[in-house]
């Protein structure tokens, strides 16, 4: 039997108006024009240690930020809530919550190719095709991979899936996530959001919900028991800054010492 639970947060009370310029202009350099090369090299040093000096003074791992203020920063566009009290947005909810009912039970069946997986995070595109093709065929509804501000569908990267109410023009973005029952106070990391230039994926003003889908635990015979419906309009995040190379960057002029015979 699937449990439902729905979850509005109050919307984000303030918007920080200046933490897109903020980023821009800490992220930019003004060196002026060097005599010298090896002086164009020391002013962009003294740049890069600025930079980071400032991001450190920030204290941006500590620091908390609405989603909402995050999500207009990078994009222009409004997060906004779910109305409990505005029918478009009830009537969307319950072809939603639908949609959930008709996918817990068919990837709860035996023959179900979620059975196959060896982690239970590969299924999360299972979910996806399923609610899309549910939504997509609700006359008035269109569902769709989100795309990118390029125009592009992508699967990969927040948020999953864009879904239009076509009578109120309504947008909502749909991003289903699993979680093992009881794990809900967990303090992991589940949920990120990567702001990009060519691959940001909202697009829209609209209401932004995480699916919640829970599994029993029991790999690979996995049950789906319920989900959770949680508006992101009241969450807060944590910015993560890290300093990153890839192997290419490490290795890319190094040799192999002591080879094998």
């Amino acid at each position: 039997m699937n449990r439902r639970e729905v979850v509005i947060p109050v919307a984000a009370a303030t918007i920080i108006a200046a933490m897109a310029g903020w980023f821009a202009g800490n992220s930019s350099r003004h060196a002026q024009p060097s005599a010298t090369p090896q002086a164009a090299h020391d002013d962009a040093i003294d740049d890069d240690v600025l930079l980071v000096q400032r991001l450190l003074e920030k204290d941006l791992g500590n620091r908390r930020f609405d989603f909402a203020t995050v999500a207009l920063a990078c994009s222009g566009r409004q997060l906004l809530a779910l109305q409990p009290g505005d029918p478009a947005h009830q009537r969307i909810l319950g072809h939603i919550e639908q949609a959930l009912a008709e996918t817990l039970e068919v990837l709860n069946r035996d023959d179900s190719p979620v059975r196959e997986l060896r982690r239970i995070n590969e299924a999360s595109r299972f979910f996806e095709d399923e609610l899309m093709v549910r939504l997509d065929a609700v006359d008035g509804l269109s569902c769709t991979p989100a795309r990118t501000v390029a125009g592009n569908f992508q699967r990969s990267g927040y948020p999953d899936l864009r879904l239009l109410d076509e009578a109120s023009g309504s947008v909502f973005y749909l991003d289903p996530k699993l979680l093992q029952s009881g794990s809900h106070g967990s303090t992991f990391r589940t949920f990120y959001f990567e702001p990009k230039t060519d691959t940001l994926k909202i697009t829209d003003d609209a209401v932004h919900l995480i699916l919640g889908i829970e599994h029993d635990g029991n790999a690979p015979q996995w049950q789906f028991l319920g989900w959770r419906v949680v508006c992101l309009s009241g969450l807060s995040v944590r910015l993560k800054a890290e300093f990153q190379a890839s192997n290419a960057d490490l290795y890319r002029d190094s040799g192999l010492s002591n080879p094998a015979d």
